[in-house]
């Protein structure tokens, strides 16, 4: 249970990022381009506060580079579910730049908890069965 709360504290921070790059680059390059470019910081974000707080004793000596990347094609799995929640909402709901941190944050719950499985199960790996037990 303390695994997923540290998780979602990560998610948390990670939304204020989406959110924020999102608004800032929203006007240049709009509300679909925009979210891939604050897509991907949410993932950087997320994968430094995962890897240093919620999996800390998990990490099993992958080096740096290649965690990072087996960390971001996992979290693809989440990111379509958020992805393809936050492009819905959009496209149902038409909605202004003021409404899209709302779209955002349906899409991050949507896609948290298919993360959390799948950074558990692929990508901090060590010492799963202490992490089973603590959550």
């Amino acid at each position: 249970m303390k695994q997923l709360l540290l998780f979602a504290v990560a998610g948390a921070i990670g939304f204020v990022v989406d959110a924020g790059v999102l608004l800032w680059v929203h006007a240049a390059l709009g509300a679909y381009l925009g979210r891939l470019l604050s897509f991907f910081c949410a993932v950087v974000t997320t994968w430094l506060i995962n890897r240093s707080l919620t999996f800390r004793g998990q990490r099993d000596g992958k080096p740096l580079h290649r965690e990072f990347w087996l960390y971001f094609l996992t979290t693809l799995g989440g990111g379509a579910v958020n992805l393809a929640s936050y492009f819905l909402i959009v496209y149902v709901f038409d909605l202004s730049a003021r409404g899209l941190p709302l779209a955002v944050a349906v899409g991050s719950l949507a896609g948290m908890l298919v993360n959390f499985w799948l950074s558990r199960r692929f990508v901090f790996t060590a010492g799963k069965a202490e992490a089973e037990r603590d959550a």
